[in-house]
């Protein structure tokens, strides 16, 4: 369990700064897609704002588990298996939560791709960050 626990904040501490710095590189490479956030439907009150923090963590953790469960069936170099468990997840988890975001909120396709891709490469950085410390 503690090597569960370890495990979970590496990756969550990793992904917090890969957001972070996502959100620069967003504002810089993509302006037009980072206005979208100024629509009022995304508010960043200041009761809510520790729950963006603290997604990194519950990502990592929830893949942690995944990982932990499912580790047998990925084979190859840790990039390869790392780059397999991205994937599976975007597959199982984030391609049908976007497919239900974009068909039932008022948001534009290119937040949705984003956002799609942006789960994606995050749980793929934890699958290479799981099978470098836990073969």
């Amino acid at each position: 369990m503690k090597n569960f626990f370890i495990k979970g904040l590496v990756a969550g501490t990793a992904l917090l700064i890969f957001s972070y710095a996502s959100l620069y590189l967003l504002v810089i490479l993509f302006p037009n897609l980072a206005e979208l956030y100024y629509d009022p439907i995304f508010s960043l009150d200041e009761d809510k704002a520790i729950f963006y923090f603290l997604h990194p963590y519950v990502l990592s953790f929830a893949l942690a588990w995944f990982w932990r469960r499912f580790k047998s069936l990925f084979h190859g170099s840790f990039w390869w298996r790392g780059m397999e468990m991205g994937l599976v997840y975007g597959l199982i988890a984030t391609l049908p939560s976007m497919w239900i975001t974009f068909s039932s909120l008022a948001i534009s396709p290119a937040l949705v791709v984003s956002w799609l891709l942006y789960g994606v490469f995050q749980a793929i950085v934890v699958g290479i960050i799981f099978a470098k410390i836990s073969p």
